[in-house]
């Protein structure tokens, strides 16, 4: 039953990126429990989101421990992982995610969220 629960998901989420908006960035955030270091990786990617992305995202948080399944297909060793799925190509980053400067380049979004300034 768990498993069909987790397909759902998982098609759900792959309807939502066939039928995104063209602009909008689609992010996953793994992480591991409801601890600090989750709590903290979470705030840290709401903030990068509303400010280099204008609030043009989607982002759905995946607790490990939750859907394990969700977290083995898609080949998530550690945590927290925020991935980039779309737009293409997919880019990961591991870590605390505390750099947010980092971020910005690992996930390609120098780009994306400042427009023409």
């Amino acid at each position: 039953m768990r498993t069909s629960k987790t397909t759902r998901a998982t098609k759900a989420f792959e309807k939502a990126l066939a039928t995104r908006p063209t602009g909008r960035c689609v992010l996953r955030l793994y992480v591991a429990g409801a601890t600090d270091r989750s709590r903290q990786a979470l705030l840290r990617v709401r903030k990068l989101c509303e400010t280099e992305l204008n609030g043009e995202y989607e982002l759905e948080v995946i607790d490990v421990y939750q859907q394990p399944i969700l977290a083995r297909n898609g080949q998530i060793i550690a945590t927290p992982t925020l991935v980039r799925e779309y737009p293409r190509p997919m880019r990961r980053f591991i870590g605390n995610l505390s750099r947010t400067a980092g971020l910005i380049v690992g996930l390609d979004l120098e780009t994306k969220g400042k427009g023409a300034v």
